[in-house]
């Protein structure tokens, strides 16, 4: 079978990017808009991709020519999607342990403008036994710092020479927290206060949010995907067709990036808060709020749950109480919403249940809380759907069987794993109580540790979920579901 680059030649472009991290989700969503807005005519650059960490190969790139294959697959506008498309954004691979000396040649780079990265949450972090000396610093701030200094050292401090920072991981302040990193290893290092101003005046560190799903590599359906595509890509990487980038900046750097002329999702604002709150409680919420109840009601895969009518009810009655918390124009949150509910439906994608449910304790305070106090302080009274959530999480870790590092609850004749932290599991296997539930209910509400304040406070609110979690034990989930669309 042909490969990829026996059909298709890498035309070359300047290097306007330097890129931390080659993982599938850079691949499937960030090169992606650059290879747009090249084939666009609007930014005429490439990336230069480093792999910031020891293990691993780029010999997948290097025989391909930095070429692969993105398959964007699901549902949009009404419509399944199945679109294949060639990424050419790449312009070089570098290692940057094994080939330390070409890494180090980025920063000198006359036309580079843009850093990206994606290094995982716990990428982004600060140790003070990380040494400029080494070749490179082990942590990604550490290896940045560097990178910066010798830059700034190869350009005698040239004003227009600084660099546009956007760190795609997964953390709030992401922008902040680099510099944050940057400034301190400046310091430890001794670095100087001339490289310091520079990098605080003349580098632009972006907080960012992305979204979108990419599962990397097909690997059960591969061979038959590379007999449609006529060639073989070892690099073929899969995502849904839905990508959100938010980009917060205190400067206007989209003569420098002018992504947001491309026709794809990408937004510059001086406040990313509005967007990290749409998707944190409208996305995440809505998975958090729904997955418990639909796995007791018998679902096991998101998108069944939005053929189940009675599950898919129930959601978009949580998302109707979520949505008017959302401070953005009311249509962007409706849209939202519905792209959502479509990316739910995916049909190339099984999203298991069980697996969006490991720490529903944490994520229920940072995805639902928040949405719960405020429809409080803004309706008066408690939302039905959100508490009714808060009573499906307690009848999911209803157990006392706690085996090594999992408790186990029962759906019928069938077991399955609670996945939390260790004190919260023995938590509930020492409180649950279905002899006493107002007891059981009152113990887990007012446990601050969980919450950071006591729910048991909201009037109404024990006695609330203890009315649903009784249902729920005595009639079963779908029962209590089916009463509780016709409560008024």
């Amino acid at each position: 079978m042909k490969k990829i680059n026996d059909l298709v030649s890498k035309k070359e472009r300047p290097i306007k990017v330097i890129q931390y991290g080659e993982g599938n989700f850079l691949r499937g969503f960030i090169l992606h808009i650059i290879d747009v807005a090249n084939e666009k005519g609007i930014f005429n650059g490439d990336a230069a991709v480093v792999k910031p960490i020891e293990f691993g190969s780029l010999e997948s790139f290097k025989s391909q020519d930095n070429l692969y294959t993105l398959s964007l697959r699901g549902k949009q506008n009404g419509s399944i999607i199945d679109e294949n498309r060639i990424i050419t954004s790449i312009g070089k691979v570098v290692d940057a342990y094994k080939e330390y000396s070409e890494y180090a040649q980025l920063a000198t780079l006359d036309t580079l403008e843009i850093v990206i990265s994606n290094t995982t949450e716990a990428g982004i972090t600060y140790d003070e036994k990380d040494s400029f000396e080494a070749s490179p610093p082990q942590t990604y701030p550490g290896k940045l710092t560097k990178f910066l200094y010798e830059r700034f050292i190869r350009f005698n401090g040239d004003t227009s020479k600084g660099l546009v920072v956007l760190p795609v991981e997964l953390i709030e302040h992401n922008g902040t927290k680099l510099k944050e990193c940057i400034l301190k290893y400046i310091e430890i290092w001794k670095l100087g206060e001339n490289f310091k101003e520079w990098v605080l005046k003349h580098n632009t560190f972006c907080n960012t949010l992305v979204d979108r799903i990419v599962t990397g590599y097909p690997r059960e359906t591969a061979d038959k995907m590379f007999e449609s595509l006529g060639y073989k890509d070892n690099l073929l990487d899969v995502g849904e067709p839905f990508g959100l980038w938010v980009i917060e900046s205190e400067k206007d750097i989209r003569h420098k990036f002018p992504m947001d002329q491309i026709g794809m999702d990408v937004v510059f604002t001086d406040n990313l808060k509005p967007y990290r709150d749409r998707k944190v409680r409208i996305l995440n919420g809505a998975h958090t709020g729904t997955v418990l109840a639909a796995y007791l009601a018998g679902e096991d895969i998101v998108r069944d749950c939005m053929s189940d009518e009675l599950i898919r009810d129930y959601m978009e009655n949580l998302l109707e109480e979520i949505m008017p918390t959302v401070d953005l124009p009311k249509e962007e949150v409706i849209a939202f919403k519905d792209a959502v509910i479509e990316r739910f439906e995916n049909p190339f994608i099984d999203h298991s249940v069980l697996a969006i449910s490991l720490n529903s304790v944490s994520k229920w305070k940072a995805r639902i809380m928040p949405t719960f106090k405020d429809y409080v302080t803004q309706r008066g009274e408690l939302p039905k759907y959100i508490t009714f959530s808060f009573a499906a999480l307690m009848a999911f870790y209803s157990s006392k069987d706690l085996q090594g590092e999992a408790l186990v609850g029962k759906r019928g004749e069938e077991t399955y794993k609670i996945m939390d932290d260790k004190h919260i599991l023995a938590f509930f296997a020492n409180h649950y109580n279905k002899e006493d539930v107002k007891s059981f209910v009152s113990k887990v509400a007012s446990n601050e540790a969980f919450w950071g304040e006591d729910l048991a406070s909201y009037e109404g609110f024990v006695d609330k979920v203890s009315s649903y979690l009784e249902k729920i034990y005595t009639k079963g989930m779908r029962k209590a579901l089916e009463n509780l669309n016709q409560e008024v």
